[in-house]
């Protein structure tokens, strides 16, 4: 393909500036018919266009069964088969038993017949739930491990690697006490290198000789021996290493959702231990309840116990004949919802009735003490026997008699409640909408109340014993709920109720505890024993039922039943005395008579369990006492009419009188338990009827009841008397209106019933059954939320059976399809939109997902029960729709209008009025929605189970099908639901197919044909719809991105089920339809990719992905490739007989795709993401690579795919990754980048591109060339430049291990093969990637193996001082030379190699953020992380090894090699474990032994690097390493004779040399200034080694940045880029290129320095010289770009300009024009900084330092410039110095002279050091000045500094104005400023005296100046300029402007010589005055009206200076007015300026 048709390329050159390098690539790789150049560009009306590349759109896939058919006895069946058979079905239907707590379940009583709704209700709570599972879903413990990264006992598998970081403990020297020696300096001129003889290397001792080192051993032998060591003992799964990712992206997990269980709020056991008061007399009876003062509610049922001794027992045994184990617990389990620090246990104690108050009958208990003895013995016998004889009388009556409240505040601890509304809620699940929870938290999904534990109850709530001491005594007025209440309150706010009510003594002991899990011996509220319930155990503990404070929303799931009576009060005030201790006898009476009493009323403590009657509490003497009694009933199953609560009141005698009764009967009164057949609750307030009861009262209300005769005697007139409330329990009885009507009608529907059937209060005819279902179903959604919930597992049945039950209604045919279907939709909505329900991580609401998942089971359809007398002829059955037309139709009828007509002509009978009641309903509950019609299917085919008696029916209503049906032809609202909540749709389909599939027996049937035709038509519309919906969202401009993505998560997981149902080359075409319908309609790449990559993800996480991709169809079974590949491109002209089919492998061509086509996908999506630029594309980027890590992972992990040969499989299918990952690689984050090196500051503006495997004609392409592209003479000698988005460390580390992985598992002959295919280009990139994974998964150590705290980021070792630069790769100028005297190699050098600084260095942060963890799991974490490192490197090490075996064929050998050298020393440079350090050295041993020609450069050029940027580099080591290879070179008897020894101690004794320089560096780490010097003077001694100067440059480079000296760092940058141009023009003659460093004068005038090298001293061809990475144009320009960033951080914007101009005809040579438009936005930036700034910008600040003193050394009377950053005053160097200075020497002997006059030695202390320091200006002469107008140019290429000392003749500094004289004072500096130092010797000093006069003469322009600026700057600054005014006209200025006046121009001089003097002095004067002037009118103009005065006085005093001055200003000195010809030339001489002035110039050329 070496040429396209001349067309084509004419259309390509057009088109090409449109386009990335990287589609150019993909589309110039591709055969010519996919070549054309178009993109999609489709724009549906809405939609707008989104640009794509070609290679985006999805290809057709295999028809998959089709090939299964006929291919797979060919293919690798046995692998097929391990994974997973294809022939059976995945899922599998499943009837699961439903757990159930109790030992049987609980169930109405036996015998009795029920209501069809109560035996649905039965049927739904005991049947089993019905599951489809999934036959080969990985196992929990996969899961698992895939999820947690770690097996519970995986690591212990694993073993122990040695660390050199954890063996070696670094013992840091004790810092020096006291004053430190100065070191100092001998040279820095730079005369060489400080000679190394005086360190004898032989003088140390060497190590230990290692044996049989020296042995003759085959390079081959030694290869092989090597590879065999390294296959051994190696870890098999390689991301069970590796840490979990985070799961934000893991959208495959669709958590399974909880078991419907009953709700169990937070658990407390309480257990009663002594009941005791001071006296024991009698028996007495506890209850305890909860209460919540805040909700003003009782919040659990009554707990009745019985802690009597057997005696008091005893004295009641006439009143209790039996005694039910049951009775007998003294421990509750109460439950609670919602906990708060408001609820409050309350224990009631009651006593047997006795004669008396409430107080007297305490009174005992308060006076009398047990322990008192003699009388009070006597009286608590007497007190005893009384007791005794009440109980027997009295006993079963009771009293209240006192009450103790416990606040359970500390148990429900505070912290919990602020999150109880957050929180708490959750319990019935509330979380913010849209908030994506983790996944621990969605696994608990809804329902569960908190634990105790999450609500802080549980940690402090240890098993505690309660005492309570005193009891509040009851009061008889005072004894209703509303009185506790605000008992409670008072008690909780203070305890002034203690003080108000009376306390008895006593002592109560309770322990409350958490409530187990499993509760021993326990029996629900029903009295149902719990498991386990061992036999042998008495006394139970009892569950407490729970009154939830507020609505919990947890469906009901087991049979209920229980009805709770509260008598409240009763006014017999007014009705006969005889009524005064009263008590109500309370019986449940299922007819009139005595005997219909039931046993159906829980028994209290220490009785039977059930009784048939119960008696309230009696308040002494009182007419209308308040009751508190809870009566607990059990209701029956079925309720009639004649069922009904019946209430008896007695008065009670407590004195026996002879012959009386105890009760005296006082009258009744009931309560029917049904109204209108539904369950009565509530408060009422009934009358009390006096005389027995009439026959068949109960069949009326009492309130209500018809006239009697004789009449019925009331109390008070029939009024309401008695106040009493019922509350109902049940699971049974809804409580709601909706659901009861629409559970009646439903049943009515069911069973036979006589018409009109009765519905709560109204009618309803056969007639009307149909109409008033319809609305029935429709209004169901206003039913109140909590009992729509409780039961919606049912009303979710019923829908579902109407939905495909065909109905004939009075002889008509009814459907109720549409009907049961919105109304499914309806609730739906509810239920997701309410606030108190909580959802998945998926938005799934929780209710409904387990609904789907446990109980939804296919409509049991029953035969047609015809609703009238006469059997009712069946219509035809036919599927009557609409007349239905084609799904596609229907589909692009939905797209277009989203409505549809709603007309039906099989309509069947008119509309009648009930039925447009109906409709108008419809339409208001649900708008927009045009119906005109209800959905009729008038079919009477039911689906009958075939049996003898009924006949089969024609045809049948799938629910499946009716479902896809009724979604396709919604419209409106009900639509927008459907698709909003398509999940649960979705499910619902899945489902019923799966339970369709099992019922059919169609298992064995071809997928194909399982479904109709029209069931697959309505799935296609289906997805279309969805997607459409998908993309509308996404382009709505409000965005609503989360709908949407929850809609493509739903359909994901829907074609992910559809996959093992269905055929599977249909759903891929669906996939297909998916990715394209998006493609076209979105508008945003990263919102496009994103949605297309969630969905991708889902389906790739299916368990048979691996078979769907058809992975076993290898390249062997694979058809060839046609399409050239991008490597084989590469590679055609680098060798001629290469493997076309496996570098095709490699490459993801369409044929991949279309076999394996979910890969395919996926990995278009990961190359279009990399691929992309633009905002949010780093989160796409990393979703795309989280996707295929997680995919590897699982297949790592999973058990199926452990063998081998599965693995190579595998990792067959994954090889186009490999491809993908090299393209990325400029893509990549550096590791590279230690804190040191981190140059750039600025934001990244652009990223650095890498080397692209790109070959000659495709580069020419992008670069805009359109020559015949045959041509390959023309070499372009970079890449072009892209703008990459950079990967973040953590995506890469991920990208990373795929990489290894595949590698480690594929077949590595077939690695081989393609390496040895590739050309060197990819070679070198794949090296690259190497070098990358190396420190990617460098091991960090155990305090690292923590996540990586930021200062342990700061300190971590600096090692990464890398020895990438020194190490050679051959891409240097030289080896570009070379290649290019070679013809027909296709070379181009990638970019990867230049600078990339900027980067951050990313620390590998551990998946497990938590910090205090323990000993044992950071030892665990750091032995997986060591395994980890080892076995990456490991794996690097092979893919090495392969690389060095195949390249010893190609031509770039020597490249190569020296990039696999890079990577070992880079691995080597990482902390590793002795186990790879083995393999290491093993291969490097192999490596050095085959090459050893370019060892001795590199060795030098390593070290140098590695001590010149390693802190932590140990000499003593390294010397005693050269010395034991200098003892290995001189025993090496062989090698003796040959020059090899010589040359080794040459080596080594050079390498001594730089070691001795460099640690000569250690001693000035304090003095930044002296090792700036030193660091420069051993750059300077490698003026003969580029290499080394640059190294040694860019070491000084890092040092500036890190010190912010950024203008230096960027001059030694632009040095080291000089350097490299002077190797370049030797090399070449390119006209773009810079002629040496000739080319840099205008940046810096310094860089002449670096051409002192030229041919004659070294030539570049020389082995290994040069040949360094930045030796090459694109290093150069990375250099200067590099700088360039430097100086405009320095604020240098000038010289960036001046840099840019030297890189951009490189860059146009190149055609780079990206890059080139990067350049100018740059050079854009800078200039706006230039015109925005200009003033504002600072430079740095000069001064002078003098050192005197012998302490000094060879800095004794040296003198310096210093640059200091911009504002640094004199006191901050001064102090800098001082103290530094002061540590060296000691504080007392150093001395700062203060003035700048010269200093005189002799008076100096010889003992003592001093430092001179002076501030000095840039000094300028006139001449200069003209050149230099800017700032900038004022402050920019100093050399000459001047300062000023003021003097006078007598030897003081000041004097009066004629005696002042000045000395101003010019440093030359050896170099200009800005240099690569901070300071710069002084090399010579001139000194000019001015007079006094010429002294006033500068001060006057001075001050004229700061008039002339402040009066011209703009704008104006008013302040400023009254200062300048104020400090010339000011009447009190000293010194001032008339003082010099005075002085100097009041008489003209006597001396002729001071003319000049005094006629520049007045016309100084003159301009002064005329700028006051100016100024003064100026500020007249700024001034405001209250500065007026002001101005005045300014102006008086301007007026008066004028004045004085105008005489002296006016005199003129005749002479020199004189006409110009008669002055002599002589004369003039005399005023030269040299004739006054003393010159003294000294030079000073010390070093």
């Amino acid at each position: 393909m070496a040429t396209l048709p001349s067309a084509e390329r004419r259309a390509f050159a057009l088109k090409i500036n449109r386009y990335s390098s990287a589609e150019i690539r993909k589309q110039f790789t591709l055969p010519p018919n996919l070549g054309q150049y178009h993109r999609q560009s489709i724009s549906t009306s809405g939609f707008p266009s989104l640009q794509l590349p070609q290679f985006y759109d999805p290809v057709e896939p295999v028809d998959f069964e089709g090939l299964l058919m006929t291919h797979l006895n060919s293919l690798d069946v046995q692998l097929a088969q391990e994974l997973g058979d294809f022939t059976d079905d995945d899922l599998d239907v499943v009837f699961t038993p439903k757990e159930c707590r109790t030992l049987q379940p609980s169930l109405p009583e036996e015998g009795v017949e029920l209501d069809p709704h109560v035996r649905d209700c039965v049927q739904t709570y005991i049947r089993e739930w019905l599951i489809v599972n999934r036959k080969n879903q990985g196992s929990p413990e996969i899961c698992g491990f895939k999820k947690t990264g770690s097996r519970k006992d995986f690591h212990k598998t694993l073993p122990k690697q040695t660390f050199e970081s954890e063996t070696l403990e670094c013992s840091e020297p004790a810092a020096q006490a006291g004053p430190r020696h100065l070191n100092v300096l001998c040279d820095v001129s730079g005369k060489g290198p400080i000679t190394a003889c005086d360190f004898d290397l032989r003088s140390l001792q060497p190590d230990k000789r290692l044996e049989n080192l020296l042995q003759q051993v085959s390079a081959e032998d030694f290869e092989k021996q090597n590879e065999e060591a390294r296959r051994t003992n190696r870890q098999a799964e390689l991301f069970a290493l590796y840490p979990s990712v985070d799961e934000e992206d893991a959208v495959e997990i669709r958590p399974v959702p909880e078991c419907p269980k009953e709700h169990l709020g937070n658990r407390i056991l309480v257990k009663l231990l002594t009941l005791k008061f001071e006296i024991e007399i009698e028996p007495l009876f506890a209850s305890i309840a909860l209460y919540d003062v805040k909700e003003r509610k009782k919040i659990s049922e009554n707990f009745h116990c019985d802690l009597n001794s057997d005696q008091f027992k005893g004295f009641l045994r006439a009143h209790t004949p039996t005694v039910a184990a049951s009775s007998q617990a003294r421990s509750a389990v109460f439950s609670v919802t919602y906990p708060s620090s408001d609820i409050y246990l309350v224990v009631k104690i009651e006593k047997v009735l006795q004669q008396g108050e409430i107080g007297d009958c305490a009174e005992p208990y308060l006076v009398i003490k047990e322990s008192d003895g003699g009388k009070s013995k006597e009286k608590i016998e007497k007190l005893k026997l009384q007791a005794e004889s009440f109980c027997q009388r009295l006993g079963k009556y009771r009293m209240p008699f006192a009450w103790a409240p416990i606040s359970l505040s500390s148990f429900f601890n505070v912290s919990t409640l602020e999150r109880e509304v957050t929180d708490v809620d959750s319990v019935v699940g509330r979380s913010s909408v849209g908030e994506r929870r983790t996944l621990a938290q969605s696994r608990r999904l809804s329902e569960r109340a908190l634990s105790l534990e999450e609500n802080g109850v549980g940690s402090n709530f240890k098993t505690s014993t309660l005492s309570v001491s005193s009891f509040f005594k009851q009061e008889g007025d005072r004894l209703s709920d509303e009185d506790l209440f605000k008992f409670l309150a008072d008690y909780k706010r203070s305890s002034s109720l203690q003080r108000r009510v009376k306390s008895i003594p006593g002592l109560l002991r309770l322990e409350i505890s958490t409530a187990p899990e499993i509760i021993n011996c326990c029996l629900t509220p029903e009295m149902l024993p719990v498991k386990p319930f061992p036999e042998n155990r008495t006394r139970p503990h009892k569950e407490i039922l729970e009154f939830p404070t507020r609505e919990v929303y947890v469906p009901h799931t087991v049979y209920r039943n229980l009805l709770y009576v509260y008598p409240q009060r009763l006014n017999f005030v007014n009705k006969l005395a005889s009524a005064r201790n009263i008590t109500i006898k309370i019986q449940f009476m299922c007819g009139e008579d005595a005997s219909s009493a039931m046993p159906v009323i829980f028994g209290k403590s220490s009785g039977p369990e059930f009784l048939q009657e119960v008696y309230t509490a009696v308040t002494y003497h009182n007419k209308s006492p308040d009751f508190y009694e809870e009566v607990k009933i059990k209701l029956p199953a079925k309720l009639t009419v004649n069922h009904h609560l019946l209430f008896t009141f007695y008065h009670i005698s407590c004195q026996q009188k002879q012959g009386a009764s105890v009760e005296t009967l006082l009258g009744y009164s009931w309560l029917p338990i049904l109204l209108n057949e539904r369950l009565q609750t509530g408060s009422y307030c009934l009358p009390v009827a006096l005389e027995k009861l009439p026959p068949n009262y109960s069949m009326h209300s009492a309130e209500k009841v018809p006239l009697q005769n004789p009449p019925i005697k009331w109390a008070e007139g029939h009024k309401g008397v008695f106040n009493i409330e019922v509350q109902a329990v049940s699971s049974v009885h809804t409580q709601d209106n909706h659901l009861e009507k629409f559970f009646t009608l439903c049943h009515s529907l069911e069973s036979q019933v006589t018409f009109p059937i009765r519905v709560l209060d109204q009618k309803i005819s056969e007639m009307a059954l149909e109409h008033e279902l319809k609305l029935s179903i429709i209004c169901l959604n206003s039913s109140r939320l909590e009992p729509l919930v409780l039961f919606l597992h049912l009303v979710l049945d019923k829908l579902f059976q109407l939905s495909v039950q065909p109905m004939v209604i009075a002889g008509q045919t009814a459907n109720f399809s549409q009907f049961a279907f919105e109304s499914v939709v309806a609730i739906a909505n509810s239920l997701h939109n309410s606030k108190d329900l909580s959802k998945d991580q998926h938005g799934r609401n929780c209710l409904l997902a387990s609904y789907v998942h446990y109980v939804f089971r296919l409509p049991e359809l029953q035969r047609d029960v015809p609703k009238s007398g006469a059997p009712t002829a069946l219509p035809d059955p036919r599927y009557h729709t609409y007349g239905r037309t084609s799904a596609a139709a229907v589909s692009s009828k939905l797209l277009q209008a989203r409505v549809m007509s709603s007309s039906n002509p099989d309509l069947a009978g008119t509309h009648s009025a009930a039925d447009e009641e109906v409709k108008n309903i419809m339409s208001s509950k649900i708008a927009d929605r045009n119906c005109s019609r209800m959905s009729y299917y008038c079919s009477g085919n039911s689906d009958v189970p075939s049996s003898t008696t009924a006949p089969r029916p024609a045809s049948k209503k799938h629910f499946h099908e009716e479902l896809a049906l009724q979604m396709v032809v919604s419209t409106g609202m009900v639509r927008e639901t459907v698709f909003k909540y398509a999940w649960f749709f979705f499910e619902l389909l899945v489902k019923s197919m799966a339970q369709h599939v099992h019922n059919m027996d169609k298992r064995d049937s071809f997928r194909r044909t399982r479904f109709s035709d029209r069931f697959m038509d309505d799935i296609t519309t289906i997805v279309n719809v969805v997607t459409s919906e998908i993309a509308a969202l996404l382009v709505k401009p409000q965005k609503e991105n989360e709908q949407a993505e929850k809609m493509n998560i739903s359909l994901a997981f829907f074609l992910y089920d559809l996959l093992s149902l269905m055929d599977r080359g249909f759903v891929f075409n669906l996939i297909r339809h998916y990715c394209n319908q998006l493609s076209a309609k979105l508008n945003n790449l990263p919102t496009l990719i994103s949605m297309r990559l969630e969905f991708l993800r889902i389906l790739c996480s299916h368990e048979h992905y691996l078979n769907l991709n058809l992975f076993f169809m290898n390249a062997d079974t694979a058809p060839t490739s046609p399409c050239p590949s991008i490597s084989s491109q590469n590679s055609s002209s680098c060798s001629s007989f290469q493997d076309q089919k496996i570098a095709s492998m490699f490459d993801l061509t369409s044929e991949y795709r279309q076999q394996h086509f979910l890969t395919g996908l996926l990995f278009t999506e990961l190359a279009a993401a990399l691929d992309a630029e633009g905002e949010g594309i780093s989160k796409v980027q990393r979703k795309a690579v989280s996707a295929i890590h997680s995919l590897l992972s699982s297949h790592d992990l999973d058990p199926r795919c452990v063998k081998p040969e599965v693995k190579v499989k595998i990792a067959a299918l994954y090889l186009p990754l490999v491809g993908i990952i090299l393209d990325a690689l400029p893509q990549l984050c550096d590791f590279t980048v230690a804190d040191t090196r981190r140059y750039r500051t600025s934001g990244s503006d652009e990223e650095q591109d890498g080397a692209g495997a790109i070959n000659q004609n495709v580069a020419l392409a992008i670069a805009g060339n359109h020559f015949n592209l045959k041509t390959s003479g023309i070499v372009l000698s970079s890449l072009p430049y892209k703008q990459y988005n950079m990967l973040n460390a953590d995506t890469t580390r991920n990208l990373m291990i795929c990489f290894l992985w595949i590698m480690k598992n594929a077949d590595q002959s077939l690695i081989r093969k393609w390496i040895a295919d590739l050309p060197s280009m990819q070679l070198n990139r794949i090296l690259d990637l190497l070098f990358i994974c190396v420190l990617c998964f460098e091991y960090k150590g155990k305090q690292n193996s923590d996540k990586v705290s930021t200062q342990v980021l700061q300190k971590s070792r600096d090692v990464k001082a890398r020895l990438e630069e020194a190490l050679l790769r051959g891409e240097g100028a030289r080896g570009e030379m070379m290649r290019r005297r070679a013809p027909g190699n296709d070379r181009f050098p990638g970019l990867n190699e230049n600078l990339r600084w900027k980067k951050e260095q990313t620390h590998w942060r551990q998946a497990n953020e938590k910090l205090d963890k323990t000993k044992a799991e950071l030892d665990q974490e750091a032995l997986i992380s060591g395994n980890l490192a080892t076995e990456a490197h490991l794996i690097i090490l092979d893919m090495q090894e392969n690389i060095i075996q195949a390249s010893s064929a190609l031509d770039c050998k020597d490249s190569l090699l020296g990039g696999v050298l890079r990577v070992l020393v880079n691995s080597l440079n990482c902390d590793q474990s002795t186990t790879y350090l083995t393999h290491c050295f093993a291969t490097l041993r192999a490596l050095i032994a085959k090459n050893f020609a370019r060892v001795k450069m590199q060795v030098t050029m390593s070290l140098a690097s590695l001590v010149g940027r390693a802190p932590d580099f140990n000499e003593e080591h390294l010397r005693r390493s050269l010395r034991t290879i200098l003892a290995y070179s001189e025993e090496d008897t062989a090698m003796q004779m040959t020059p090899f020894p010589t040359q080794v101690e040459e080596l080594l004794c050079n390498l001594n040399s730089i070691l001795y320089d460099t640690v000569k560096m250690r001693e000035f780490q304090e003095d930044p200034e002296m090792l700036m010097d030193l660091m420069y003077r051993i750059a300077k001694s490698y003026q003969a080694s580029p290499d080394l100067r640059l190294t040694w440059l860019q070491n000084m480079a890092e040092k500036h940045t890190k010190k912010k000296c950024y203008t230096e760092a960027a001059m030694c940058l632009v040095h080291a880029a000089a350097l490299v141009a002077e190797y370049l023009s030797m090399l070449e003659d390119h006209s773009y290129l810079p002629v040496g460093s000739v080319s840099f004068q205008n940046i810096s005038s310094n860089v002449l320095e670096e051409s002192v090298v030229s041919d004659d001293t070294l030539s570049p061809d020389e082995d290994g010289v040069c040949a360094g990475q930045y030796f090459t144009e694109s290093g150069l320009v990375g250099l200067l770009e590099q700088a360039a960033e430097l100086f405009s951080t320095g604020g240098l914007y000038e010289t960036v300009n001046e840099v840019y101009k030297l890189v951009i005809p490189i860059l146009e040579a190149h055609r780079e024009f990206r890059k080139l438009t990067l350049t100018h936005s740059k050079l854009q930036r800078a200039f706006d900084s230039i015109v925005n700034k200009d003033h504002k910008r600072m430079f740095g600040t000069y001064f002078r330092v003098g050192f005197f003193g012998s302490k000094f050394g060879d800095l004794d009377e040296q003198e310096f410039v210093y640059k200091e950053p911009a504002i640094t005053k004199l006191p901050e160097i001064s102090h800098r110095l001082e103290a530094f200075y002061g540590q060296c020497f000691g504080a007392e002997f150093v001395e700062v002279i203060k003035d700048s006059t010269p200093v005189d030695k002799t008076k100096l202390d010889p003992n003592k050091a001093y430092i001179q320091i002076t501030f000095v200006e840039p000094y300028f002469d006139e001449y200069e000045m003209k050149d230099r107008v800017t700032y900038f140019e004022k402050n920019f290429n100093l050399r000459r500094f001047m300062y000023t000392t003021p003097f006078t003749l007598e030897g003081r500094p000041r004097g009066e104005l004629h005696e002042q004289y000045r000395r101003n004072t010019v440093l030359t500096t050896m170099h200009a400023f800005p240099y690569i130092k901070t300071r710069i010797s002084v090399i010579q000093k001139e000194e000019f005296v001015l007079t006094p006069i010429e002294v006033a003469i500068e001060d006057m322009k001075k001050k004229t100046l700061q008039l002339a600026v402040a009066i011209n700057q703009e704008p104006p600054d008013p302040k400023m300029l009254q200062m300048v005014l104020q400090g010339s006209v000011g009447a009190t200025v000293n010194q001032g402007p008339l003082e010099v006046a005075q002085v100097f121009l009041a008489e003209i001089p006597a001396d002729p010589k001071l003319y000049r003097h005094h006629n520049k002095l007045r016309l100084c004067f003159k301009e002064f005055i005329m700028r006051c002037g100016e100024a003064v009118e100026k500020n007249k103009r700024l001034i405001t009206a209250d500065q007026r005065e002001y101005q005045q006085e300014l102006k008086k005093n301007y007026s008066k200076l004028k004045e004085n001055l105008r005489p002296m200003i006016e005199r003129k000195i005749p002479e020199l007015y004189k006409p110009i010809f008669r002055i002599e030339s002589q004369k003039r001489d005399s005023f030269h300026r040299s004739s006054f002035r003393k010159c003294e110039t000294q030079l000073s050329q010390g070093s």
